[in-house]
């Protein structure tokens, strides 16, 4: 009798619980992409008569994406509210009062040309909503001067439906009041279906780990890619990036299976502001979240840079050995094969983690006549780029930048960035802007992760943020990288050749510069000129491109296999890896006209052939359409040059 008596309890606490926290009609909003394929729903939950919560869900064909998630920014303006004469809010969260006053809707469908990338034009196509909220009061008087002390403050929850993917941020209008805002995190979360399985990444050069979303050690990266028990892959990530503090993802204490998007620290901005965009996309298929990842810089303003005739994406080698004899012979390699640009590291000025190293000279210890070395590699059509630590472009960065441009140096490699919390993000975003103004390129090394500003200023070329070639990972990691660190944008992983730390088998090697995109392609590294003894493969590096006209992605799963083939002009190059199984490879050549002849060269591993590399070069004609096979060996990879034959 006591336990009927209980479960009648529990049932009408529940049933107070819902009726507590009804769905106010009046707030639910849904947002479906061009294709119909996502559906976006928002609405407010009364929690109390004087509490509501603002919430989501998403489904991307009918399937679940996400579950019944919170949104939300948490502020304390406390001291800035006393500080203007405002009365404080007195909310526990500050966004449990916000009225929803209106919404808007948007579409657009546009296509754009960036200056480089992976396919020559980029289609801008989505559906938007705006929803509108006020805090506190009505404004009561607006003085004529712009300032007021009414309790009110503006904010709108901005929605984006591509075919690609979900945008959400939050957007401070400009309010009247002066108020400034302290934001202290958010409460945005992303409750995942159960059963669902991470790859997990402490930090940007970290190694992956599929996990459970439960039990998780610390924070995870963005994107984050999960497989989901509906058959979805799901990543989650960031977009416009440029003046706010980093979101990681942690596991929310108290909700099972729910992300919770950290930020680094706390930010503090002046509205009118918009936040970085929160990036949800799904597929069916693994491949379509790499077909998908110009969702990325779409989310970003179009290019600022009026004259970009001096941004000329290319391959590099790095002059391993800081002498101007090395570096000679580096400039007549690179000449020699193919490359465009070589590469000074760290400590030509000196020891890079000191605070008194000038990066303005070369350093005493190093036999280097900088303007002579740069002429030398212009006469070969070579340009050069150097290092320089974070520690000197802090100190010096206006006035290297002058000096750079009057050395005709071509770019500048940033070194042990530090990212992070809002302030070093702001820096790191206008040091680029500033490169800009001097015709100098940019590659951010170390834990930079891209959030798309390439489209705005595109002389930030590359970036590091990956597990690459410094810390020699295996076939497993190589092929869980496309899935999920590329989908941010390039990267770069520093591909090696010659050394033998390399865990991975030559051709693999060979197939990371077309399956891996970085507008600047640092080849060879660990390598020096001398490592070259004539062998036959590296054709396919002397050719390779490091832009595209088009590409396509024809296959893989994640943390298994990949094959993506890559247009440039009328030439095609494809690259296929494996992990660290043996599997066979199937390369469909849809992306052919159908019925007309192609020369394919491959370089495969071959265990065979009679030289340190065991690669095989081959030609063989096929018709557009073929279906192309090739046994790989465990972390193997196959890669391909397809040009058309001509009639005779």
């Amino acid at each position: 009798m006591k336990t009927n008596k209980f479960y009648l309890f529990c049932l009408l606490l529940c049933c107070m619980m819902v009726q507590a926290q009804s769905v106010l009609n009046e707030t639910v909003q849904k947002l479906k992409s061009p294709d119909g394929a996502y559906e976006f729903t928002f609405y407010q939950k009364e929690i109390k008569s004087t509490e509501k919560q603002m919430y989501y869900t998403l489904s991307y064909k009918g399937k679940t994406v996400v579950l019944e998630s919170e949104l939300g920014v948490l502020i304390e303006n406390q001291t800035f509210e006393s500080a203007l004469g405002v009365p404080n809010d007195t909310c526990k969260v500050w966004g449990e009062n916000l009225k929803f006053t209106d919404v808007q809707r948007h579409s657009s469908d546009k296509t754009w040309k960036p200056v480089y990338g992976e396919n020559a034009t980029i289609r801008d196509n989505y559906n938007e909503m705006t929803l509108l909220f006020r805090k506190g009061e009505n404004p009561k008087q607006v003085s004529s001067d712009g300032y007021d002390k009414n309790k009110s403050y503006f904010m709108n929850v901005v929605v984006r439906a591509y075919n690609e993917g979900i945008a959400v941020r939050y957007d401070f209008p400009e309010p009247t009041n002066g108020l400034f805002l302290h934001i202290v995190g958010e409460q945005t979360q992303f409750a995942m279906p159960e059963a669902t399985l991470a790859y997990y990444e402490p930090w940007a050069q970290g190694p992956y780990s599929l996990l459970p979303l439960k039990d998780w050690k610390g924070q995870s990266e963005r994107p984050l890619t999960m497989k989901l028990t509906n058959g979805l892959t799901v990543a989650i990530a960031e977009a416009q990036l440029t003046d706010y503090a980093r979101m990681k993802f942690s596991l929310n204490a108290s909700k099972p299976n729910t992300l919770q998007a950290t930020l680094y620290g706390s930010v503090d901005v002046i509205p009118a502001y918009s936040t970085p965009w929160r990036v949800i996309m799904a597929a069916e298929k693994a491949t379509d979240l790499m077909v998908n990842n110009s969702i990325i810089l779409n989310l970003n303003p179009e290019n600022q840079i009026k004259d970009s005739s001096w941004i000329k994406p290319g391959k590099v080698i790095r002059v391993a050995k800081l002498t101007q004899a090395d570096a000679k012979k580096c400039v007549d390699f690179a000449a020699e094969r193919g490359l465009q640009y070589i590469h000074l590291d760290a400590s030509w000025y000196g020891p890079e983690m000191k605070m008194s190293s000038d990066a303005t000279t070369v350093s005493e210890t190093k036999d280097f006549n900088m303007p002579e070395l740069i002429a030398y590699a212009a006469s070969r059509g070579i340009g050069v780029w150097v290092y320089v630590n974070q520690r000197a472009l802090i100190q010096q960065l206006d006035t290297i930048l002058p000096l750079y441009k009057k050395w005709g140096l071509k770019g500048i490699k940033f070194g042990f960035v530090q990212v992070g919390n809002q302030r070093w993000t702001t820096w790191m975003h206008e040091a680029v802007k500033k490169c800009a103004d001097y015709g100098l390129m940019v590659d951010i090394h170390d834990e930079y992760r891209p959030t798309g500003f390439s489209r705005t200023y595109p002389n930030l070329m590359t970036q590091e943020g990956i597990r690459g070639n410094e810390e020699m990972p295996d076939a497993d990691h190589n092929t869980i990288l496309p899935f999920t660190r590329f989908l941010a944008g390039p990267a770069d992983y520093t591909i090696a050749y010659y050394n033998n730390r390399i865990q991975n088998t030559h051709a693999h090697q060979l197939a990371l510069s077309v399956v891996y995109y970085s507008p600047i392609q640092f080849l060879y590294w660990y390598d020096q000129p001398s490592a070259y003894q004539g062998e036959a493969e590296i054709e396919f590096f002397d050719k390779v491109k490091a832009v595209w006209d088009e590409t396509k992605v024809l296959n893989g799963e994640v943390g298994e296999y990949v094959t993506v083939a890559r247009r440039s002009g009328k030439e095609w190059f494809a690259g296929a890896i494996t992990n660290n199984e043996a599997r066979k490879i199937t390369i469909p050549t849809t992306f052919l006209e159908k019925g007309k002849k192609y020369m394919v060269k491959s370089f495969q591993d071959d265990d065979s052939v009679q030289t340190r590399t065991k690669v095989a070069v081959k030609d063989q004609v096929v018709k557009g359409g073929a279906v192309l096979s090739f046994d790989l060996k465990a972390s193997g990879g196959v890669a391909l040059i397809i040009t058309e034959v001509k009639k005779k």
